[in-house]
């Protein structure tokens, strides 16, 4: 019992504290190889801390689900982080179909924001929604069978014990590595990254993300901001720990945990790296060729799990 609350704790902590900070390193690295100051790379940090202290505005036609998505895509995303392996092959919420349940609470999180952007009334923010909902439907369907196709390479639906039978694997075999690829492809689009989406910009024909938030100020403002962070390096998190288990802690003893924690920094930030030469060798795609990024990613998660019976 105690193990287990160290261990929720240790997840959360890690998660919610490092999430801002993976932002700010992508955001600082942008900057200096644009040749450009930038911000700090605390600024997310400093940014939370100032929208936490504003006053929130509410739209006069907003119900109550305008009031409820913060919390409600706030605490789904701490639920996800109790189900995947961070620092350890051990996980809080433990037991069989997780993964199932994980791919549904990130949907639950995008229902309700679609649903606040068409709560407010705002055109900006029902097209923003309406994309979003789009790119989702082409998203999930490949990030499930990505996934499914590491459940079948481990026998099992828990990503704790994926994780445990990966780890006695050398390489990589082509089931995994077209999975692999696949799942990175939808960690770009769910995120909303160049080249399916601009995090900076505000621009009424191109957002898409930014759209649905729109009218979201304050604390409110500050809770979707920080879950969108943490979203990110879960969805990093999963690549890593699923994929390249190596360095992870299979017991919870305090240097296990030490070295476990240095090798995910090492992981989260050699991909944070790639996000930032993805996003500064491409520009953002129009809206009608995302298709056409996402039906890649659908068909190599097809071929994966093809490889998968073919190989076996």
């Amino acid at each position: 019992m105690i193990t287990n609350i160290i261990l929720t704790t240790l997840q959360i902590l890690v998660i919610a504290g490092l999430a801002p900070l993976v932002k700010g390193f992508i955001n600082k690295m942008e900057a200096y190889w644009q040749c450009r100051r930038g911000p700090s790379m605390f600024q997310p940090y400093y940014n939370l801390i100032k929208l936490l202290q504003k006053d929130v505005v509410v739209s006069e036609t907003a119900s109550w689900i305008f009031s409820a998505t913060p919390y409600v895509v706030f605490v789904s995303i701490l639920v996800i982080a109790l189900l995947i392996p961070v620092l350890s092959a051990q996980v809080p919420l433990d037991f069989t179909g997780d993964i199932i349940l994980i791919v549904y609470l990130f949907a639950l999180g995008r229902f309700f924001l679609a649903l606040s952007s068409l709560d407010t009334g705002s055109a900006f923010g029902g097209m923003g929604g309406s994309r979003e909902m789009t790119i989702s439907s082409m998203a999930e369907p490949a990030m499930m069978l990505s996934i499914f196709t590491v459940s079948l390479t481990a026998g099992s639906t828990n990503l704790s014990s994926i994780t445990g039978t990966l780890l006695n694997y050398k390489s990589l075999n082509p089931s995994l590595l077209l999975a692999f690829a696949a799942l990175a492809i939808v960690i770009v689009a769910e995120t909303g990254r160049i080249p399916v989406d601009n995090p900076f910009t505000h621009l009424e024909l191109t957002m898409i993300h930014e759209g649905m938030i729109l009218e979201f100020s304050g604390r409110y403002l500050a809770l979707i901001e920080w879950a969108s962070s943490m979203k990110l390096l879960l969805l990093l998190t999963i690549l890593v720990n699923t994929f390249l288990p190596w360095g992870i802690a299979t017991d919870l003893t305090f240097p296990g945990m030490i070295i476990s924690f240095a090798w995910y920094l090492v992981k989260i930030g050699f991909f944070a790296f790639a996000i930032v030469i993805l996003e500064l060798s491409f520009s953002k795609l129009r809206l009608f060729r995302i298709p056409n990024l996402l039906g890649t990613s659908f068909v190599l998660s097809v071929l994966a799990i093809i490889s998968f019976y073919v190989v076996s």
